[in-house]
């Protein structure tokens, strides 16, 4: 089955096509808006871009958002870096959170990342959240079990009873 004229994988871009096939066929402003569920300010809008700029004004284009902060060399470095440690960057303890992989970040390559965007390029180099080795010595594995059958669901039965 072929694509017509106005077949887009964009519905944006689609009903602006639509728009322009029924102005073909002679529908008013108001019709079109009426018909698409757009205001007849839209649609002369997209008349007038198709007038001045041809069918090119009416193609979706890509969202690219803001410039990377690193470049893909930087990004491919940062594993390197933060497999000395956290330790190594004057951090206590060996887990890497973050914010402290924010920090290193901001000390090697001069550039300040949000947090939970730090989240996002760790997810793209493919590292892991981390969880502490070691227990705490003092954890009593019998007292916890004892609790998660004996308190925790009568705390979630008195919950459930305030709601």
């Amino acid at each position: 089955m072929g694509r017509n004229k106005t077949e887009s994988k964009n519905w944006r871009e689609w009903r602006r096509l639509q728009a322009i096939e029924l102005k073909e066929q002679g529908w008013s402003h108001h019709e079109i808006a009426e018909a698409l569920n757009v205001s007849k300010a839209a649609v002369s809008q997209w008349v007038r871009a198709l007038r001045e700029h041809g069918r090119g004004a009416l193609q979706a284009r890509p969202h690219t958002g803001a410039p990377r902060r690193l470049d893909t060399r930087e990004i491919n470095r940062l594993p390197d870096c933060l497999s000395h440690g956290a330790e190594a960057y004057g951090f206590r303890g060996e887990v890497w959170t973050c914010a402290r992989v924010a920090a290193v970040i901001r000390e090697e390559f001069g550039v300040s990342y949000h947090k939970a965007h730090v989240s996002r390029l760790l997810k793209q180099l493919r590292w892991t959240p981390q969880m502490p080795i070691e227990r705490a010595s003092q954890r009593d594995e019998e007292a916890i079990a004892q609790w998660r059958v004996e308190v925790w669901p009568v705390l979630k039965k008195r919950r459930a009873m305030r709601a």
